[in-house]
């Protein structure tokens, strides 16, 4: 005999479960927290998905300037909706420095310092009319990256890292970025640095000259 109750609760199940598996993205993106020691190729292999498609995936994230506490996206990974919430959100560091101590905090991470210089900054492209004819290439010959500065090596010595705070602008990380110096400027003397942003040369122009605290790391 053909019980009719209990068809009925085997359908509804199964309509159920299909409605479930429609809403659930099949190839959703994920967002990772980055840790210290990070970097797009360790993460391509943690996470099973390429090289070149993470890179796309987060294509205004430097390579070399990859901290704890950035979000990264995985591409093609499933998500829940605090992850795809936690993926709109615009990161911005928390800053807490001891100038006692010399230590500042941003991202989660803490940075130990040897001074903090108050600096005039203003911000570069790589359009060929801003880099004296040598190409989008910094003082070195490398391409030229988010993290990039220019400085006057008088004040601060090439290679020189630094935590940059204080400026604002839509192409760089809120509040605090990590920075070397590895570019100079024939305008850039004294205490000035010029930030590279990627994008063109009209959107970079909107930073203007800003007043930044540079935290020279050790």
């Amino acid at each position: 005999m053909i019980n009719k109750k209990r068809i009925a609760k085997t359908a509804t199940a199964l309509l159920t479960a299909a409605m479930l598996i429609q809403a659930v993205p099949a190839h959703a993106d994920s967002v990772h927290v980055a840790k210290e020691g990070d970097t797009f190729y360790t993460l391509s292999k943690q996470y099973g998905v390429g090289l070149n498609a993470l890179i796309k995936a987060n294509n205004d994230i430097s390579a070399y300037n990859i901290y704890g506490g950035l979000k990264i996206t995985i591409p093609g990974k499933t998500t829940n909706t605090a992850s795809a919430a936690a993926a709109k959100t615009v990161t911005a560091a928390s800053l807490d420095v001891n100038a006692d101590s010399k230590v500042v905090q941003a991202w989660g991470k803490t940075f130990d310092y040897s001074k903090a210089v108050d600096v005039k900054a203003t911000a570069y492209s790589a359009d060929a009319s801003e880099n004296g004819g040598w190409g989008a290439v910094d003082y070195f010959g490398n391409p030229l990256e988010l993290g990039t500065i220019a400085v006057d090596p008088s004040i601060i010595p090439l290679g020189t890292k630094v935590l940059v705070t204080g400026h604002t602008h839509p192409g760089l990380p809120k509040q605090a970025f990590v920075a070397t110096a590895r570019d100079v400027g024939s305008a850039i003397k004294g205490h000035k640095i010029d930030i590279f942003i990627p994008g063109s040369k009209q959107s970079v122009s909107t930073f203007g000259i800003q007043d930044v605290e540079l935290y020279i790391l050790k």
